[in-house]
């Protein structure tokens, strides 16, 4: 019997998604013949930087090509890493295609309602289909041939040691804490009462908000951290400016602006930015030393930047729909916010001082953090329901980028050694773009013999690139998770490069030209 049309249809993003198991079955069965077996003794992977022997190298391509002969363990981790970049490229078809399914699966192809009045339930393959276009989630699913490859390759207990010691959880645990306490009604309404008084000084209307949120926000990041001044951000935006549907240019330019501003905002201290914070302890930067070299620039460059966005897309601002009231904190629209009571706000922004200054002892961070789920379960009546989807997957995607990450180390130091001044801030907005800013700034920390330039040239390039891509800035996929909605298929990876790419151009010129 013939099957349907649809169904046949129906099947097609199936057998990609069948395809692509198998790719990942082939990769782990390649390696498997091309790469020697661990022994007893499980070595150690990733292998130290000195252990490759290599100093004596003067070409890139030489010492490439030696530590692949070294260790070819190093070539397929990278293989993999560049899956998943890819993968974050098409995780809007993804969603496409499970969306068509949806549509399918009802009769005459337009959703319905199931007896009792509630929505149908999505059929399996839709569903299979939506985690995978997940992008929070891409880099965890390739974590998982990854983890077989090393526990065949290198041996199980070398996999554990590389999990458990040498990658460090704390920005995802952290990043999953603060973002559930920004998100909250009370810090919502408190960060919105006091851009409300900026923005009343510019007249109020969605351009004042606009400039409010995109200059103070990500300035906070060098008080609450980074990732809290994007939830808040995110938030603000979400309520003052995508409620009222910019077109596709202007939200793409405003998302591009915000990563960037995000990403550069949080220099003018040494604890807030995880960019800044790999390299303050080892190489003496403390708080005067940051805001005289790199936190003024950064506020200057801000300015400019809004500057240039709001005189290109002015003639926006008249054409936005009327604001659609409680978009920020999870309220249904037309609902009116009531107001939290101050001790509520206060005990909130005791938890939010707590979490920052225990950020990297996780004990006493989810210890604080479960006292505060306690406290709301409690004071739920006075600020509504705790949003907690958005930040779990964010630490998913964080805890996934690290691992994948501390496996770039082989290919990305020999890079920034061969580098001047120039070339390496330039070299160190290119590498951001394709891993954590604070990956590159931590890798800098291990090459011996830099020179202060040198140590300016890597950091402000790390910043200033922190906004092209969602993996460039580790508080970027909050951002994106908050304001996805807005974007009908998703935020598109080229749509934010093409956003980010002006604002990121005045930055690198404001670190170049005014040091």
């Amino acid at each position: 019997m013939n099957c349907p049309a649809k169904v046949v249809k129906t099947r097609i993003p199936m057998l990609l998604i069948a395809l692509l198991v198998l790719f990942l079955g082939m990769a782990g069965l390649c390696a498997a013949e091309t790469l020697p077996v661990a022994g007893a003794a499980d070595a150690q992977f990733p292998p130290s930087l000195e252990s490759y022997g290599d100093s004596h190298l003067a070409g890139l391509c030489d010492v490439i090509h030696h530590r692949i002969q070294q260790q070819p363990l190093n070539l397929w981790a990278t293989l993999l890493f560049c899956c998943a970049l890819v993968h974050t490229f098409f995780t809007h078809k993804f969603r496409h295609w499970a969306h068509v399914i949806e549509l399918r699966s009802e009769p005459g192809g337009l959703p319905g309602t199931v007896p009792g009045g509630r929505p149908p339930r999505s059929p399996m393959p839709a569903r299979l289909l939506h985690f995978f276009g997940e992008v929070e989630v891409v880099f965890g699913i390739w974590c998982v041939p990854l983890a077989a490859l090393l526990s065949l390759r290198a041996g199980w207990r070398t996999t554990l040691d590389y999990l458990d010691h040498r990658v460090s959880y704390h920005e995802a645990l952290f990043v999953v804490v603060v973002m559930s306490l920004a998100s909250t009604r009370p810090i919502v309404q408190l960060a919105e009462r006091c851009l409300k008084w900026l923005a009343g000084m510019g007249g109020g209307g969605p351009a004042a908000w606009w400039w409010a949120i995109l200059t103070v926000g990500p300035l906070l990041g060098s008080l609450i951290t980074e990732p809290a001044a994007m939830t808040l951000s995110a938030l603000l935006l979400a309520k003052q400016f995508y409620a009222r549907k910019p077109p596709a240019p202007f939200a793409y330019a405003t998302l591009g602006l915000l990563f960037v501003n995000v990403s550069v905002g949080g220099v003018l201290t040494h604890f807030a930015a995880p960019a800044v914070l790999m390299v303050a302890g080892p190489w003496g930067w403390n708080t005067p030393f940051l805001a005289g070299h790199f936190g003024w620039v950064a506020l200057l460059g801000i300015v400019m930047a809004n500057t240039a966005y709001y005189l290109c897309f002015r003639k926006d601002f008249l054409r936005l729909a009327p604001a659609v009231p409680a978009l920020a904190a999870g309220e249904a629209p037309g609902v009116k916010e009531q107001p939290v009571p101050l001790w509520i706000t206060a005990v909130h922004a005791g938890f939010i001082a707590w979490s920052v200054w225990n950020a990297h002892h996780p004990s006493l961070l989810i210890g604080g953090f479960l006292f505060f789920l306690a406290f709301h379960a409690v004071t739920v009546d006075c600020q509504g329901a705790l949003q907690l989807r958005s930040p779990i997957l964010v630490g998913f995607f964080l805890a996934g980028l690290v691992i994948h990450g501390g496996l770039q180390q082989w290919w990305l130091e020999p890079i920034m050694r061969r580098l001047t001044e120039v070339p390496l801030m330039f070299g160190a907005i290119g590498l951001t773009a394709f891993n954590d800013n604070a990956a590159i700034t931590y890798l800098a920390a291990l090459v011996p013999g830099l020179s202060d330039g040198m140590k300016y040239a890597v950091v402000a390039g790390a910043v200033t690139g922190g906004g092209l891509t969602v993996i460039a800035n580790a508080p970027n996929p909050a951002g994106q998770s908050l304001l996805n909605r807005f974007f009908p298929d998703g935020i598109s990876p080229m749509g934010l490069l093409f956003g980010a790419l002006p604002a990121t151009v005045i930055l690198a010129l404001c670190f170049l030209f005014l040091r």
